[in-house]
């Protein structure tokens, strides 16, 4: 065997050329589907983690059939809390307002924004989009206000056209003012907001806020393009009182998909007259991501084909191998060797050949994510990627590699066998 093995590596070393190509093939398929998993399932991960984090929470509860639960949040939240295993649960209400403010006496152009109304008790508790909150303080008081960065920078005219504007309208400077001052003056902390909500009776609601916290952003979850308020602020605003339009729950960390699943159907026995509805983050993500999902196999397919193709190529190399090997295949045959040590000769390049371009491929994706992982890398320059190194994919990528390369191997091995050594010796 050691004999075969040392004649098959000098085999490869005479042809450098054929031996780089091969193992550049199977080490670019590697690469590929490393680079391929690093981002879009990292991309999908860091989506799963903000929704979970941001927008969701572990149980993510909401009325099937209205646009708000008019059921207490505090019978809710309550019964969520006394179950083990349940860390918090909080409130939430949505809807969509006018901005404005005056800087330096200059009242800049009016933009729409989402509004997100919160506890800011439970909500610290709950999620982590206090933690986007940059410079200042998160919501603490009824009339303070959260702004995003986006939305700072559109108020204070430091935009051309803010990405809240109202479908397609375009700013009345009668309303608005003159915009073109050529100053930029963002909000900042302290400066003064003012919303205008439309309630359910069709009547617009203003009010004043002071910004006490400008938010960064957040994921792809988009809160430095919203404005945070008091939940019970905007319940006033919209005459929803006591309303919420979702409640979100964090588990405690221990807490498993399972456990999660578990609480979720012991809620829907607890209220089942009250038309509530409840995910967990997974039903959630399925529901929601089922697009990137398939997105993410196709592009896996496409590595996969890759990879395949490396197999060609190898094929292919191992062929012209064979054909340039001719006469040392006759006079190892003449001397006595079996067309049994010819098969494992050419196999065992193909072994070497998938062992290194493994090898090879593997480190290169190592290197990308680690790469990935050191700098942080996001995705549209806000979503950070949740990378981990999975080593199971690692192991099957390159087993898989490997095992292409040998397979690769057989025919023009068998091929080999076939050659007469007379005729081999004859034909060089």
């Amino acid at each position: 065997m050691d004999y075969r093995l040392h004649l098959a590596k000098r085999m490869l070393v005479n042809k450098k050329g054929s031996l780089i190509g091969a193992v550049l093939a199977v080490s670019i398929g590697i690469l590929v589907i490393n680079v391929n998993f690093v981002i879009f399932q990292g991309i999908y991960d860091a989506i799963i983690r903000d929704m979970s984090e941001y927008r969701f929470g572990d149980i993510y509860v909401y009325d099937e059939e209205k646009s708000t639960i008019e059921k207490s949040d505090i019978v809710l939240i309550n019964w969520f809390e006394r179950i083990p295993g349940v860390e918090a649960a909080t409130p939430r209400l949505e809807a969509s307002a006018t901005a404005e403010t005056r800087i330096l006496g200059q009242q800049h152009e009016k933009f729409n924004v989402p509004v997100l109304g919160v506890d800011p008790i439970s909500d610290i508790r709950t999620s982590t989009i206090h933690e986007t909150v940059g410079d200042g303080q998160y919501v603490y008081a009824r009339n303070s206000i959260v702004v995003g960065e986006s939305v700072a920078s559109d108020l204070g005219g430091c935009s051309q056209g803010g990405f809240f504007m109202s479908s397609g309208a375009e700013t009345d400077p009668t309303v608005t003012g003159d915009t073109d001052t050529g100053e930029c003056q963002p909000v900042r902390v302290g400066d003064s907001v003012k919303l205008t909500i439309t309630d359910q009776w069709g009547i617009d609601q203003k009010k004043r806020f002071v910004v006490t916290g400008i938010s960064g952003t957040a994921g792809g979850q988009g809160f430095d393009r919203s404005v945070i308020i008091h939940i019970d602020t905007l319940r006033d605003m919209l005459d929803r009182s006591g309303e919420s339009r979702s409640i979100m729950v964090r588990l405690q960390e221990s807490a498993s998909p399972y456990d999660a699943k578990q609480i979720k159907n012991q809620f829907l026995q607890a209220f089942p007259n009250d038309n509530l509805r409840a995910e967990t983050i997974e039903e959630s993500a399925e529901s929601t991501l089922s697009g990137f999902r398939s997105g993410i196999a196709m592009i896996n397919l496409i590595g996969y084909f890759g990879m395949g193709s490396s197999a060609f190529a190898i094929l292919t190399i191992q062929m012209m191998l064979v054909n340039s090997k001719t006469r040392e295949i006759g006079i190892m045959r003449a001397i006595g060797a079996r067309r049994k040590d010819i098969l494992i000769l050419f196999i065992m390049q193909g072994m070497i050949i998938g062992a290194m371009g493994a090898g090879a491929g593997t480190a290169m994706g190592l290197g990308y994510t680690t790469y990935a992982k050191i700098t942080n890398m996001e995705f549209q320059g806000s979503l950070a990627l949740e990378v981990n190194y999975n080593w199971q994919k690692i192991g099957e990528t390159a087993f898989l590699a490997f095992i292409l390369a040998m397979i690769a191997s057989i025919y023009p091995s068998y091929r080999a066998t076939k050659k007469q050594p007379v005729e081999a010796m004859r034909s060089v």
